[in-house]
């Protein structure tokens, strides 16, 4: 894995989303039942684009299977 092609990938999305991050803090409820972070509902939605997978649900079965897309959208391995 570590010269896979979307640890370069994740670093880049790393930095665009730390520009945004301040824009996402500001749209979170504060007193309502805490959200998904946008970074990570972004994240998966850019490796449903880049590796093609037809649907949501789809989507979420290959993150729950691997290892690399619970990596890429910072989940934990558990």
């Amino acid at each position: 894995m570590r010269d896979h092609p979307l640890r370069v990938i994740r670093a880049m999305v790393d930095e665009v989303l730390s520009r945004l991050s301040r824009r996402f803090d500001r749209m979170y409820a504060s007193a309502e039942r805490p959200s998904i972070p946008a970074e990570k509902l972004l994240r998966a939605q850019f490796l449903q684009m880049l590796y093609s997978i037809r649907s949501e649900r789809l989507r979420m079965e290959e993150i729950d299977y691997s290892m690399l897309f619970r990596w890429f959208v910072g989940l934990n391995f558990g």
